[in-house]
């Protein structure tokens, strides 16, 4: 599929692009070099699994914008390194908030993923990967990010959430429970699908 096509899957690869490269650009700046780093790295890992994944089999991209190795390089070195860097800047400080905050993040992406791969030619699943094995990697993988960044980035450069943002009627606590709701219910909705298309 060519790439400048004035297709729904090019505006949105455009988009997603632009957001994440503005967005970077604004975390860059605090320190180039230790959030230059951690970007780096979360480009070479993001593009190594992403291209070790679909070697495999496990899915594929049918429309990839700017299009490098059958993988969206473009789109996993600048929306998937935006996404890291905004994750260790704002990660709290204790690992139990850490989790409900990384809860936010993963949902969040396994959440556009699936709409992707529903809706448009971004993504497609082969049969032996499927929504949970998605929602795994997402985690393990921003997980190994949030260790990785804790080593490079001082906390002085870090702008963690705190606490309170957590506790009930905080804005926080309404951010986590409202994707959770929102993931839980799409997550029911998109199995009930897939349970009714195998009837």
């Amino acid at each position: 599929m060519t790439f400048l096509n004035g297709s729904k899957e090019m505006y949105i690869s455009i988009v997603s692009i632009v957001i994440a490269f503005i967005g970077s650009y604004f975390l860059l700046r605090i320190d180039w070099k230790r959030y230059g780093l951690l970007y780096l790295i979360a480009t070479i890992i993001g593009n190594t699994l992403c291209y070790i994944f679909v070697k495999v089999g496990f899915y594929s991209f049918p429309y990839i914008f700017l299009p490098v190795a059958k993988i969206p390089a473009v789109a996993v070195t600048t929306a998937f390194s935006f996404y890291v860097l905004f994750g260790v800047r704002y990660s709290p400080v204790k690992w139990p908030y850490k989790i409900a905050y990384y809860g936010v993040i993963v949902n969040l992406g396994v959440l556009l993923e699936t709409i992707f791969k529903n809706t448009t030619d971004l993504i497609q699943y082969a049969y032996e990967w499927d929504f949970w094995d998605s929602y795994t990697s997402w985690w393990a993988f921003f997980i190994l990010m949030e260790w990785i960044g804790g080593k490079i980035i001082p906390s002085n450069l870090r702008k963690p959430l705190k606490e309170e943002a957590f506790r009930f009627g905080n804005w926080f606590f309404f951010v986590i429970h409202f994707v959770g709701i929102c993931t839980v219910f799409l997550a029911g909705l998109y199995l009930g699908v897939l349970i009714k298309e195998t009837i």
